[in-house]
């Protein structure tokens, strides 16, 4: 009777140890974009560092976006890279770790975001088996474009479908944009609440439009605004 119950509790444990995710993080200035197939959702309150993954082979879609200072006036800028598509091989319940190639600390994020290099690393420090493709997706001005839906996919639509099942070439569904950066500033911004009622009526914002909305007058408001602002968001949840 021992050796059975001993024999069912090693398969047990055999069992379960096989559905143990691994686990990939990001730092702070990266986000997901979409998982084999399969668009990550995320929230602009909370940053998403994790993200589980099965063993075998995977495809998931990052970018590089951060708010760094501008050096010509006291205003904040977005930067953000063109996706970045991560075809990782898990084979175990290991940590991994996704950072900028030349350490933690970017010291050119606008010149970063052109061409951003990245290491996958895992905790026990073996060797991982992982590409990195940079694909051409940009993304037009948020302020000229705001309400323009002359873009017919959006980034996440673009990046999900890039780490599907390959059924589609990557270059072939790329959104041409003759801006790299979108940058903003206080002057440009001015005028756009008096047009959103007009323009809402013929073309409601993305989610990626509406977040930046949000983060460019967070960044402009002050604490107290702030405050009051998030407890009418919390209510709102």
């Amino acid at each position: 009777m021992k050796s059975l119950f001993t024999t069912s509790a090693l398969l047990a444990f055999l069992t379960s140890s096989s559905v143990l995710a691994a686990n990939l993080t990001i730092p702070m200035s990266f986000e997901y974009l979409a998982l084999d197939g399969a668009e990550v959702e995320t929230s602009m309150f909370s940053h998403q560092s994790d993200l589980a993954l099965t063993n075998g082979t995977h495809k998931i879609a990052v970018r590089y976006h951060d708010v760094v200072d501008d050096s010509f006036s006291d205003s904040q800028s977005f930067v953000k890279s063109t996706p970045l598509i991560v075809t990782l091989t898990v084979d175990g319940d290991h940590q991994y770790l996704l950072q900028p190639a030349d350490g933690d600390i970017i010291r050119n994020p606008k010149a970063f975001a052109k061409k951003p290099q990245i290491n996958i690393k895992r905790q026990d420090n073996a060797a991982v088996t992982y590409t990195v493709e940079q694909t051409s997706f940009t993304e037009d001005s948020f302020i000229t474009n705001l309400f323009n839906n002359k873009n017919q996919h959006d980034i996440e639509t673009l990046s999900a479908s890039a780490t599907g099942n390959g059924s589609q070439p990557i270059q072939s569904l790329a959104v041409k944009s003759d801006i790299e950066t979108a940058t903003m500033s206080a002057p440009a911004i001015a005028s756009v609440p008096a047009a959103v009622p007009a323009a809402t009526a013929q073309q409601k914002p993305t989610a990626a439009q509406a977040e930046q909305m949000l983060q460019y007058w967070w960044l402009q408001a002050d604490d107290k605004t702030r405050k009051e602002f998030m407890g009418w968001a919390i209510k709102q949840l």
